[in-house]
C-alpha cells in the first residue's frame, strides 16, 4: 500500500467546507451518525472543527433524529406486514407498541 505523503494527511478543510460538506450530505438522506462515518471515512474528522453535525443539520433546519426515523421505519414495516395479515394479533400488539414508543419519543423531542 502506498504511502500518504505528509501533505495530503495534513490537508484540513476549513470551517466553512466542512459545514458544506456535512449539509451535502445530510441532502443524500443520511443521519448525523452515518454523515460522522462517511467523513471519518474520508479522513475528515469532526472532532477538529468547532460545531457539532447535529448542530450544523439543526441551524440549516435539516436535522433527523436517528432514533425517530428508525422507529419510524419500523412501524412502516409493521404495517405493512399487518395490513397484509389481519389475524396476526402479535403483530397488532407490536404495531400499537410501535406506535407509542413513536409518540412518546416525538414529545420527548418537542417535535409534536
Amino acid at each position: 500500500m502506498p504511502k500518504k505523503s505528509e501533505a495530503e494527511s495534513s490537508k484540513k478543510l476549513s470551517q466553512e467546507e466542512f459545514e458544506k460538506k456535512v449539509i451535502e450530505l445530510a441532502g443524500k438522506g443520511f443521519t448525523s451518525e452515518k454523515i460522522g462515518e462517511k467523513l471519518r471515512k474520508q479522513g475528515i474528522h469532526p472532532k477538529e472543527y468547532n460545531k457539532k453535525i447535529s448542530k450544523i443539520l439543526n441551524e440549516k433546519n435539516k436535522y433527523i433524529n436517528p432514533d425517530m426515523k428508525n422507529i419510524e421505519e419500523k412501524l412502516e414495516k409493521i404495517k405493512k406486514h399487518y395490513a397484509k395479515h389481519k389475524q396476526d394479533k402479535r403483530a397488532m400488539r407490536e404495531k400499537d407498541r410501535i406506535f407509542a414508543k413513536l409518540r412518546k419519543t416525538k414529545k420527548y423531542h418537542k417535535v409534536i
